[in-house]
């Protein structure tokens, strides 16, 4: 349904940074890169952020957060920790979320923009 979002920050340096530690561990990577936008994803990019004066301010009552595939739940686990190495906010630990449906493994952190991101693995084991 979707090709891609587009998200507004502030800084793309610190958001690079961030971006690159935290989706390295789920398979993607930064495919374009300028000072003002910076493009993520795995063969095409899914995800665009560009330089803004005005971000979406950090609401967490929004309901807003992007989710990206996790292949493995290992992977969602290190989308976790390297997410917070590199200055995100835990938002929920890596592990089963029985209520969204059983198999559903996931991992929740803002990046330091206010985005609430999400690692996904629908895979058992």
């Amino acid at each position: 349904m979707l090709d891609h979002i587009s998200i507004g920050v502030r800084d793309i340096a610190a958001t690079k940074r961030f971006y690159d530690a935290a989706l390295a561990p789920l398979g993607y990577s930064c495919l374009s890169a300028s000072d003002s936008s910076l493009g993520y994803g795995k063969n095409a990019v899914g995800l665009w952020i560009s330089r803004v004066e005005t971000p979406v301010p950090d609401d967490a009552g929004s309901g807003l957060h992007i989710c990206f595939t996790a292949p493995s739940r290992q992977s969602a686990d290190s989308f976790h920790s390297a997410a917070l190495a590199a200055g995100g906010r835990d938002n929920g630990r890596p592990g089963l979320r029985t209520d969204y449906g059983e198999g559903y493994y996931a991992a929740y952190v803002v990046d330091p923009d206010g985005y609430r991101l999400e690692a996904y693995c629908g895979k058992t084991g």
